[in-house]
């Protein structure tokens, strides 16, 4: 019996196939099944009912799988018990939004890596709804996303870490027009609305009682300033001061008054605390606190808000 068989279970049991189950573990669905004939010669029982199209598991497997959980959480603290206080071990699987990657992220990990040389950080990209699923399921320790928005998976709670602003991005030269005007004119370039943001985003133009014309829906917020620069239309997204004071785009202040997110933190209630999370916390707080004063030296835009309240 391997770790990573077991591994392999469990995400059977979330994906509800050994297809899906593969995609999530790099396997193929060949190899995915000889692993659970390992586990079920090991086990001496079936695990899976095959005589229906999806597998469905049998009264031991739904024992193993509880099980296995348990054995696999336990593994994964072992690393985490040998560190003492001083010097953290172990491995953290983290998620984060784009924003997080192309702003404080990589300065943090830089960090955390010189306070705690024996700790392994693992990192993917999505939207925060996707992660807080990740995290949920057990996929993530924890993931740097959007406060979330209902509806969100149980059992998560988040602490919080820094917060971006919305801001509508037009082609260059169009700072005289108002933010209300530029959306009811130019092609509409809308930030996915599966996304926590994209959500808060629609109901804000709902609210402000503004038709737009959309033209594009994209996920990447790379791509949709570039579209805008490129003078294909406008946008609104939420960004970090250090990326904001660099944009060569013109800038207005989204929502009335101007919207915020709040980025966090997210993990499972029952693992809450773990002192890798807490460390890494520490480090993406600290990181922020360092691009926002170098942000403040540099010229600013003309035209900015403070933010008075912030999105769900």
């Amino acid at each position: 019996m391997s770790l990573r068989a077991l591994r392999t279970l469990q995400a059977i049991a979330r994906h509800g196939s050994f297809a899906g189950a593969g995609k999530a573990v790099g396997l193929t669905q060949s190899a995915v099944s000889l692993q659970v004939k390992a586990l079920e010669e090991e086990f001496g029982a079936p695990l899976f009912d095959r005589s229906r199209r999806l597998p469905v598991l049998t009264e031991a497997g739904r024992i193993v799988v509880a099980r296995s959980a348990e054995v696999l959480a336990l593994y994964d603290d072992i690393s985490a018990a040998l560190g003492d206080e001083r010097s953290l071990a172990g491995r953290l699987r983290v998620g984060a939004v784009q924003t997080a990657l192309a702003g404080v992220l990589p300065d943090a990990l830089v960090a955390l890596n010189r306070a705690h040389p024996r700790v392994r950080v693992s990192v993917s990209v999505g939207l925060s709804a996707e992660m807080a699923e990740k995290v949920a399921a057990g996929e993530l320790d924890a993931a740097l996303t959007t406060e979330p928005v209902r509806p969100y998976p149980a059992g998560l709670v988040w602490t919080p870490l820094y917060q971006d602003r919305f801001w509508l991005f037009a082609p260059p030269g169009q700072a005289r027009r108002s933010a209300r005007d530029l959306l009811a004119e130019l092609p509409f370039i809308r930030f996915d609305s599966k996304a926590w943001a994209g959500r808060v985003i629609d109901r804000e133009l709902r609210r402000m009682r503004v038709e737009v014309h959309e033209e594009m829906v994209l996920d990447s917020q790379d791509v949709i300033l570039r579209m805008v620069e490129k003078g294909l239309g406008v946008a609104v997204l939420a960004v970090s001061d250090e990326i904001f004071a660099g944009l060569p785009l013109t800038c207005l202040p989204f929502g009335e008054p101007q919207l915020i997110r709040n980025i966090v933190m997210l993990e499972r209630q029952d693992r809450r605390g773990g002192g890798l999370a807490v460390a890494l916390a520490d480090a993406v707080k600290g990181a922020k606190e360092a691009a926002s004063a170098t942000a403040r030296k540099r010229p600013k835009v003309s035209r900015k808000a403070k933010p008075r309240r912030s999105s769900p």
